[in-house]
């Protein structure tokens, strides 16, 4: 299994090797920021990873969505995508990140959800992605007029 962590930052990619070892059937996970950049990977080569990172990125904000329509509130617990192989897992992981666990059909969903609170639980501070600065000399549509 591959191990992989987007630069500057420390390497937390150990937290989703051990968690993809004590839940049975896990294939990989991904930790990645809230604007969908992976952060942390185990499991996934680079290219898979940030592709995972987009998709649960996607997934999750249309979670929000949805939550936002219809319970009045954005705040989103968790989202499982059921596959014909496959399943896929998105949590909050703490501040502005998100983590995403693929699994085999043959996991067990309450565990698997179990395991990923658990993680987040216990080392949420280390999980938070800081909020980006912008460029030196950057300006953007919205930048000082």
């Amino acid at each position: 299994m591959n191990n992989v962590q987007a630069g500057g930052r420390s390497d937390i990619s150990w937290l989703l090797e051990e968690l993809i070892k004590n839940v049975p059937h896990a294939l990989g996970a991904v930790l990645l920021a809230g604007d969908g950049l992976m952060t942390a990977a185990h499991g996934f080569e680079r290219d898979q990873a940030d592709k995972m990172a987009a998709i649960a990125s996607n997934l999750y904000s249309t979670g929000r969505a949805a939550g936002t329509v219809f319970a009045g509130s954005d705040q989103v617990r968790q989202v499982i995508v059921e596959l014909d192989g496959t399943m896929l897992f998105i949590s909050s992981a703490g501040n502005r990140s998100v983590l995403s666990v693929l699994a085999s059909r043959e996991a067990d969903p309450r565990n698997v959800g179990y395991q990923m609170n658990q993680l987040i639980k216990s080392v949420q501070p280390f999980l938070a992605t800081p909020a980006r600065q912008p460029a030196v000399g950057a300006q953007g549509a919205a930048g000082p007029r």
